[in-house]
């Protein structure tokens, strides 16, 4: 692996409201892979322009069930599903390189579109989360990204069928927690979560859709438990208020913060919401520098 960090992207979702598009619905940007994909084919060519070494698909909010309760039939679900794998491999062939395409995975609590992906604890089984999971990291892995991108994490209980169904599958896979403080956002002590991903196909082990202030610690936690590159990517320092479905707060400059996350042992680096391509435009040029 390259000694030089690998600058991932930003938020799809705000890149996409920049460019005039209302993502207040259930299915948020995943509804654009059936009513505008070129524009998240050009949210995607922005990040690669802007410095971004991988693209993440807009497959965060996209399932068979979701899509379905929007009035999709099961067979367009399962091709808009791949098509966020397709799209970007699309914009990634057209700059060539080593560029990457991640396969968003996020948790079932974003399905529920209820801000219960902040907090875990969904009271369902893990039979219910494998019937959930296994199902759309097929249909992604079918459509050929280089990995999946297991982000915004907020439980344990999830992570552990999560986990196992990337062994099953044996597909390289990066995995980052949502988290508040030193804990995941369902209140587990980072190292115990830690641990939970440490498996093979796991490259990377991180967190996501987080203050930037929670960074540098989590990092240095997740390199001395796993022993495996690090992943950052937290959110512009805003927060978001579940109830009034807007952000508040003020944003954060993570090129300043950036060096202290590869001290720390961060591979990975980019941005979550609320990080838009000349955000990450500017943490490459810092990196550069």
């Amino acid at each position: 692996m390259s000694d030089r960090p690998i600058i991932l992207d930003g938020g799809l979702s705000n890149a996409l409201e920049d460019r005039g598009h209302d993502l207040s619905d259930a299915l948020w940007s995943a509804r654009l892979l059936r009513d505008a994909p070129a524009e998240i084919a050009a949210v995607h060519r922005a990040y690669y322009e802007a410095g971004a070494m991988v693209a993440t698909t807009a497959s965060y909010q996209a399932s068979v069930v979701g899509f379905e309760r929007a009035g999709v039939s099961r067979a367009e679900a399962e091709r808009l599903i791949g098509d966020s794998v397709r799209i970007a491999r699309g914009v990634r062939d057209e700059f060539g390189g080593d560029r990457l395409v991640a396969a968003s995975v996020g948790p079932y609590g974003a399905m529920l579109a209820d801000g219960s992906e902040y907090r875990g604890r969904y009271g369902v089984s893990p039979a219910v989360l494998r019937d959930f999971h296994g199902p759309r990291l097929e249909l992604l892995i079918d459509a050929g990204p280089d990995l999946l991108a297991i982000e915004t994490i907020p439980d344990v209980d999830e992570a552990e069928v999560l986990v196992e169904l990337v062994r099953e599958l044996n597909f390289p896979a990066w995995f980052s927690y949502s988290i508040a403080g030193s804990h995941t956002r369902a209140g587990q002590p980072l190292p115990d979560a830690f641990a939970t991903a440490a498996i093979s196909q796991v490259v990377a082990v991180g967190i996501n859709c987080c203050t930037p202030d929670d960074v540098q610690a989590a990092v240095e936690t997740a390199v001395a438990v796993t022993g495996k590159p690090a992943i950052a990517y937290p959110n512009s320092g805003e927060s978001w208020d579940a109830g009034g479905r807007r952000w508040t707060g003020d944003p954060a400059d993570p090129t300043t913060l950036a060096s202290g996350w590869l001290a720390a042992g961060a591979t990975y680096v980019g941005g979550c919401c609320r990080v838009g391509p000349a955000d990450i435009r500017a943490l490459a040029n810092a990196l550069d520098a």
